[in-house]
């Protein structure tokens, strides 16, 4: 479908939740285990200058502040970075020891979304929780294994969200009263090797979601038809996002989790490729 080209090295043990920002400069993701933001402009070089910051024992997903900085889900919760750098971790919603938090996104009134799971990845422990803009925090629903995938139709009615597991891209009915409404099935992929992670959804509708376990991110169209499949040279495939100042650069992040020691050296880089269409901007965080 369009050739890839790997931007980065194995910079991360498991890279996820790559977010574009011109407010941020280039790009963001997380090295999730080691608890930390990376940053990287996309305007020079492939393997460019990559900064990192230690947020907590989990980093797992971001969202750009509408007043600038970042929206950060930590271990137990969530994390504000102002403007000036300064991070404010919020208060812990539970205490026990054997859940994080694992993917998110915001909404389109600018609010923030993350799925918390077990650390062992027993089924049924997870919640979707939201952050709103006045710092309120809710329980949107529960029972879920691994949140992951989490993002809107570009007229904000849809959204798709993914429980690993499951091997489904969910879709909901979105408004902004009402919240998530109408779950159902938006596609099953039981005909690939690998589960469903992280996606995004492009300008024109379509979702691209990335197989962990199946080297590929595949385009699926608004109607739930497979259009396209990008092939990657490691296995653990986990997010992408679009990019650059155009938003037409697909960036992909990648894990070595589950990988035996020497093996895909290329693991835990970030892989970048040109599709011939463009992204949304990213959702930004109200508060």
């Amino acid at each position: 479908m369009a050739d890839v080209e790997q931007l980065t090295g194995p910079v991360a043990f498991h890279a996820e939740g790559p977010v574009w920002s011109p407010a941020w400069g280039g790009l963001r993701w997380v090295d999730m285990f080691a608890g930390d933001v990376l940053s990287m402009s996309l305007s020079g070089p492939a393997g460019g200058d990559i900064a990192r910051r230690r947020v907590g024992a989990i980093a797992a997903a971001l969202r750009p502040r509408r007043g600038g900085g970042a929206v950060i889900a930590v271990e137990r919760g969530f994390a504000l970075e102002d403007a000036d750098g300064e991070l404010r971790v919020l208060p812990d919603l539970w205490a026990d020891p054997g859940l994080r938090m694992n993917d998110g996104g915001c909404d389109p009134d600018g609010r923030f979304y993350c799925g918390s799971m077990a650390y062992d990845k027993a089924p049924g422990r997870g919640t979707l929780f939201r952050l709103d803009g006045d710092g309120a925090t809710s329980a949107i629903f529960d029972g879920s294994t691994i949140s992951n995938g989490l993002d809107w139709s570009p007229d904000g009615s849809t959204a798709y969200y993914i429980d690993t597991p499951t091997r489904r891209i969910d879709v909901f009915d979105y408004a902004p009263d009402a919240g998530l409404t109408g779950r159902r099935t938006f596609v099953e992929i039981t005909d690939s090797p690998g589960s469903p992670d992280g996606l995004t959804v492009d300008a024109h509708g379509h979702v691209w979601v990335a197989l962990f376990g199946g080297s590929a991110v595949r385009r699926y169209r608004p109607d739930g038809k497979l259009d396209g499949v990008i092939e990657l040279p490691v296995t653990n495939v986990t997010a992408c996002t679009f990019a650059g100042a155009d938003l037409d650069e697909l960036v992909i992040t990648t894990s070595r989790e589950d990988l035996p020691e020497g093996t895909q050296p290329e693991a835990g880089s970030l892989f970048r490729c040109r599709p011939g269409v463009a992204g949304q901007p990213a959702l930004e965080f109200a508060g």
